[in-house]
Protein backbone atom coordinates (compact mmCIF):
# COMPACT_ATOMS: atom_id res chain seq x y z
CA UNK A 1 0.00 0.00 0.00
CA UNK A 2 2.61 2.56 0.63
CA UNK A 3 4.65 2.09 -2.32
CA UNK A 4 1.42 2.54 -4.46
CA UNK A 5 0.38 5.49 -2.73
CA UNK A 6 3.70 7.48 -3.02
CA UNK A 7 4.13 6.12 -6.58
CA UNK A 8 0.89 7.77 -7.64
CA UNK A 9 0.59 10.58 -5.49
CA UNK A 10 3.70 12.19 -6.94
CA UNK A 11 5.45 14.71 -6.91
CA UNK A 12 5.86 15.14 -3.27
CA UNK A 13 6.82 18.33 -1.46
CA UNK A 14 9.35 18.27 1.31
CA UNK A 15 8.73 19.79 4.55
CA UNK A 16 12.24 19.53 6.16
CA UNK A 17 11.61 19.91 9.77
CA UNK A 18 14.03 20.90 12.01
CA UNK A 19 12.98 20.51 16.26
CA UNK A 20 14.61 20.64 19.22
CA UNK A 21 13.24 18.11 22.61
CA UNK A 22 12.73 19.33 26.08
CA UNK A 23 15.91 19.14 26.41
CA UNK A 24 17.22 21.01 23.19
CA UNK A 25 18.59 18.50 21.46
CA UNK A 26 18.55 19.15 17.84
CA UNK A 27 16.37 17.05 15.04
CA UNK A 28 16.28 17.59 11.24
CA UNK A 29 13.98 15.08 8.75
CA UNK A 30 12.73 15.78 5.86
CA UNK A 31 8.79 14.67 5.06
CA UNK A 32 7.00 14.23 1.67
CA UNK A 33 3.67 14.38 3.09
CA UNK A 34 3.46 17.70 3.17
CA UNK A 35 1.88 20.61 1.72
CA UNK A 36 -0.23 24.04 2.14
CA UNK A 37 -3.88 24.30 3.38
CA UNK A 38 -4.53 27.85 4.97
CA UNK A 39 -3.06 31.43 4.33
CA UNK A 40 -4.81 33.42 6.75
CA UNK A 41 -4.00 32.02 9.07
CA UNK A 42 -0.88 30.38 6.92
CA UNK A 43 -0.97 26.57 8.06
CA UNK A 44 1.32 24.48 6.98
CA UNK A 45 0.40 20.67 8.04
CA UNK A 46 3.33 17.94 7.30
CA UNK A 47 3.03 13.95 8.63
CA UNK A 48 5.61 11.82 10.17
CA UNK A 49 4.43 8.19 9.65
CA UNK A 50 5.05 5.42 12.37
CA UNK A 51 7.50 3.16 11.19
CA UNK A 52 6.47 0.18 9.55
CA UNK A 53 8.98 -2.33 10.97
CA UNK A 54 8.28 -1.92 14.28
CA UNK A 55 5.46 0.57 15.14
CA UNK A 56 7.76 3.32 16.74
CA UNK A 57 7.51 6.98 16.24
CA UNK A 58 10.34 9.40 14.91
CA UNK A 59 12.15 11.57 17.27
CA UNK A 60 10.41 14.74 15.27
CA UNK A 61 6.82 13.66 16.17
CA UNK A 62 8.30 12.89 19.61
CA UNK A 63 9.69 16.45 19.47
CA UNK A 64 6.56 18.62 18.42
CA UNK A 65 4.58 16.44 20.98
CA UNK A 66 6.48 18.09 23.79
CA UNK A 67 7.52 21.32 22.62
CA UNK A 68 4.78 22.47 20.25
CA UNK A 69 6.98 23.96 17.75
CA UNK A 70 9.22 23.55 14.45
CA UNK A 71 11.27 25.20 11.37
CA UNK A 72 9.94 23.76 7.97
CA UNK A 73 12.36 24.64 5.74
CA UNK A 74 11.64 24.23 1.89
CA UNK A 75 14.50 22.16 -0.38
CA UNK A 76 15.85 22.84 -3.39
CA UNK A 77 18.01 21.18 -5.59
CA UNK A 78 21.56 22.48 -3.89
CA UNK A 79 20.37 20.71 -0.89
CA UNK A 80 19.22 17.75 -2.23
CA UNK A 81 21.96 15.16 -1.74
CA UNK A 82 22.48 16.56 2.17
CA UNK A 83 18.45 16.19 3.24
CA UNK A 84 18.77 12.79 1.72
CA UNK A 85 21.80 12.03 4.30
CA UNK A 86 19.58 13.71 7.00
CA UNK A 87 16.62 10.96 6.56
CA UNK A 88 19.58 8.21 7.74
CA UNK A 89 17.75 6.50 10.96
CA UNK A 90 20.67 7.85 13.40
CA UNK A 91 20.27 7.12 16.99
CA UNK A 92 17.90 9.28 18.80
CA UNK A 93 20.29 12.57 20.22
CA UNK A 94 22.95 12.52 17.10
CA UNK A 95 22.59 16.04 15.24
CA UNK A 96 21.96 15.91 11.57
CA UNK A 97 23.14 19.35 11.03
CA UNK A 98 26.29 17.86 11.97
CA UNK A 99 26.13 14.62 9.98
CA UNK A 100 25.04 15.74 6.78
CA UNK A 101 26.98 19.28 6.65
CA UNK A 102 23.95 21.85 6.77
CA UNK A 103 24.53 24.76 8.95
CA UNK A 104 21.90 25.49 11.46
CA UNK A 105 21.19 29.08 12.51
CA UNK A 106 18.78 30.78 15.34
CA UNK A 107 15.18 31.23 14.61
CA UNK A 108 13.52 34.61 15.55
CA UNK A 109 10.13 33.29 17.20
CA UNK A 110 11.26 29.64 17.92
CA UNK A 111 13.39 27.08 19.28
CA UNK A 112 14.53 24.97 16.80
CA UNK A 113 16.72 25.99 14.54
CA UNK A 114 16.67 26.84 10.68
CA UNK A 115 18.59 25.68 8.07
CA UNK A 116 20.52 28.54 6.56
CA UNK A 117 21.13 26.83 3.00
CA UNK A 118 17.24 26.59 2.46
CA UNK A 119 15.96 29.10 0.29
CA UNK A 120 12.61 29.80 2.19
CA UNK A 121 12.09 28.80 6.27
CA UNK A 122 8.92 29.23 8.14
CA UNK A 123 9.03 29.46 11.89
CA UNK A 124 6.16 27.84 13.07
CA UNK A 125 4.17 27.20 16.04
CA UNK A 126 1.91 23.51 16.54
CA UNK A 127 -2.14 24.51 16.39
CA UNK A 128 -2.95 20.79 16.75
CA UNK A 129 -1.44 17.02 16.07
CA UNK A 130 -4.21 14.17 14.50
CA UNK A 131 -2.91 11.40 14.92
CA UNK A 132 -4.58 8.76 11.99
CA UNK A 133 -3.97 5.87 13.24
CA UNK A 134 -2.08 3.28 15.74
CA UNK A 135 -0.55 0.95 13.42
CA UNK A 136 2.79 0.90 11.50
CA UNK A 137 2.50 3.43 8.42
CA UNK A 138 0.06 5.49 10.04
CA UNK A 139 0.36 9.25 9.97
CA UNK A 140 0.59 12.30 12.52
CA UNK A 141 -0.77 15.35 10.86
CA UNK A 142 1.13 18.06 12.79
CA UNK A 143 -0.73 21.35 11.55
CA UNK A 144 1.41 24.27 12.10
CA UNK A 145 0.89 27.61 11.99
CA UNK A 146 3.52 29.95 10.66
CA UNK A 147 4.40 32.86 12.63
CA UNK A 148 7.33 33.65 10.33
CA UNK A 149 9.00 33.31 7.12
CA UNK A 150 12.26 33.84 5.95
CA UNK A 151 12.96 34.13 2.14
CA UNK A 152 16.69 34.61 0.74
CA UNK A 153 16.48 37.69 -1.76
CA UNK A 154 18.69 35.84 -4.03
CA UNK A 155 15.07 33.50 -5.09
CA UNK A 156 12.45 36.75 -5.98
CA UNK A 157 12.24 38.46 -9.56
CA UNK A 158 12.37 42.20 -10.03
CA UNK A 159 8.38 42.40 -8.36
CA UNK A 160 9.95 40.73 -5.18
CA UNK A 161 7.73 37.54 -5.80
CA UNK A 162 9.47 33.73 -5.66
CA UNK A 163 11.02 33.14 -8.59
CA UNK A 164 10.10 29.32 -9.24
CA UNK A 165 13.15 28.70 -11.50
CA UNK A 166 15.33 30.11 -8.95
CA UNK A 167 14.09 28.82 -6.04
CA UNK A 168 15.01 25.41 -7.92
CA UNK A 169 12.94 23.31 -5.81
CA UNK A 170 12.81 19.13 -5.48
CA UNK A 171 10.08 16.56 -4.96
CA UNK A 172 9.50 13.34 -4.13
CA UNK A 173 8.53 10.57 -6.20
CA UNK A 174 8.40 6.69 -5.67
CA UNK A 175 11.29 4.63 -4.72
CA UNK A 176 14.48 6.61 -4.98
CA UNK A 177 12.88 9.45 -7.30
CA UNK A 178 12.92 12.98 -7.18
CA UNK A 179 12.36 15.72 -9.78
CA UNK A 180 13.90 18.88 -10.15
CA UNK A 181 10.78 21.94 -10.99
CA UNK A 182 12.32 24.04 -12.73
CA UNK A 183 13.49 21.07 -15.73
CA UNK A 184 9.93 19.96 -15.41
CA UNK A 185 7.29 23.58 -15.38
CA UNK A 186 4.87 24.30 -18.10
CA UNK A 187 2.71 26.94 -17.93
CA UNK A 188 -1.41 26.53 -18.14
CA UNK A 189 -3.67 29.80 -18.57
CA UNK A 190 -6.08 30.30 -15.51
CA UNK A 191 -9.74 29.50 -16.47
CA UNK A 192 -11.09 32.62 -18.01
CA UNK A 193 -12.75 35.08 -15.41
CA UNK A 194 -15.84 36.02 -17.79
CA UNK A 195 -16.06 31.83 -17.61
CA UNK A 196 -14.77 29.76 -20.29
CA UNK A 197 -17.45 28.59 -22.93
CA UNK A 198 -16.53 25.12 -22.50
CA UNK A 199 -15.74 22.17 -23.99
CA UNK A 200 -19.67 20.97 -24.68
CA UNK A 201 -20.12 24.49 -27.07
CA UNK A 202 -17.48 22.97 -29.66
CA UNK A 203 -18.77 21.37 -33.01
CA UNK A 204 -19.48 17.57 -32.09
CA UNK A 205 -16.78 16.73 -34.69
CA UNK A 206 -13.97 18.47 -32.63
CA UNK A 207 -15.21 16.95 -29.67
CA UNK A 208 -15.06 13.74 -30.87
CA UNK A 209 -11.69 14.28 -33.53
CA UNK A 210 -8.94 11.69 -33.53
CA UNK A 211 -6.21 14.38 -33.73
CA UNK A 212 -7.45 16.98 -31.00
CA UNK A 213 -6.38 15.79 -27.68
CA UNK A 214 -8.03 16.73 -24.57
CA UNK A 215 -5.36 19.22 -23.75
CA UNK A 216 -6.14 20.66 -27.19
CA UNK A 217 -10.27 21.00 -26.26
CA UNK A 218 -9.21 22.25 -22.73
CA UNK A 219 -7.69 25.00 -24.27
CA UNK A 220 -10.49 25.65 -26.92
CA UNK A 221 -12.90 25.63 -24.13
CA UNK A 222 -11.24 28.23 -21.84
CA UNK A 223 -12.02 30.83 -24.44
CA UNK A 224 -14.73 33.55 -22.87
CA UNK A 225 -16.53 33.89 -26.46
CA UNK A 226 -17.38 31.77 -29.58
CA UNK A 227 -16.36 33.51 -32.84
CA UNK A 228 -19.28 35.01 -34.30
CA UNK A 229 -20.35 33.41 -37.72
CA UNK A 230 -19.43 36.59 -40.04
CA UNK A 231 -15.57 35.87 -38.68
CA UNK A 232 -15.53 32.77 -39.20
CA UNK A 233 -16.75 33.35 -43.00
CA UNK A 234 -14.25 35.84 -43.84
CA UNK A 235 -11.36 33.83 -42.12
CA UNK A 236 -12.12 30.69 -44.11
CA UNK A 237 -12.00 32.96 -47.20
CA UNK A 238 -8.52 34.56 -46.09
CA UNK A 239 -7.40 30.72 -45.23
CA UNK A 240 -8.93 29.22 -48.34
CA UNK A 241 -10.56 26.27 -45.48
CA UNK A 242 -13.23 25.12 -47.90
CA UNK A 243 -11.22 22.81 -50.11
CA UNK A 244 -9.39 21.19 -46.27
CA UNK A 245 -10.77 17.70 -45.39
CA UNK A 246 -12.24 17.65 -41.44
CA UNK A 247 -8.44 16.03 -40.47
CA UNK A 248 -6.82 18.30 -42.25
CA UNK A 249 -8.83 21.47 -40.35
CA UNK A 250 -8.16 19.86 -37.03
CA UNK A 251 -4.54 19.63 -37.54
CA UNK A 252 -4.05 22.93 -39.04
CA UNK A 253 -6.33 23.70 -35.80
CA UNK A 254 -4.01 22.04 -33.36
CA UNK A 255 -1.16 23.92 -34.44
CA UNK A 256 -2.46 27.52 -33.86
CA UNK A 257 -3.66 26.07 -30.47
CA UNK A 258 0.06 25.21 -30.17
CA UNK A 259 1.05 28.51 -30.78
CA UNK A 260 -1.75 30.24 -28.19
CA UNK A 261 -3.95 31.61 -31.57
CA UNK A 262 -7.25 30.71 -29.97
CA UNK A 263 -9.72 32.13 -31.78
CA UNK A 264 -7.96 31.26 -35.12
CA UNK A 265 -8.29 27.56 -34.19
CA UNK A 266 -12.21 28.42 -33.11
CA UNK A 267 -12.55 29.77 -36.48
CA UNK A 268 -11.28 26.87 -38.52
CA UNK A 269 -13.40 24.47 -36.47
CA UNK A 270 -16.73 26.55 -37.14
CA UNK A 271 -16.10 26.56 -40.55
Amino acid sequence: MYGHLVSAVQPRPIAFASTVDEHGTVNLSPYSFFNVFSANPPVLIFSPVRRGRDNTIKDTLRNVQKTGEVVINIVNFDIVQQMSLSSTEYDTGVDEFVKSGLTAVPSDVVKPPRVAESPVQFECKVIDIKELGTEGGAGNLVICEVVCMHINDAILDENQSIDPFKIDTVARMGSNWYCRSKDAMFEVEKPSRNHGVGVDALPELARNSQVLTGNDLGKLGNIHKVPEADEVLAFAKAENLYHLSINDKHLKAQQLIANNSIAEAWKILLS
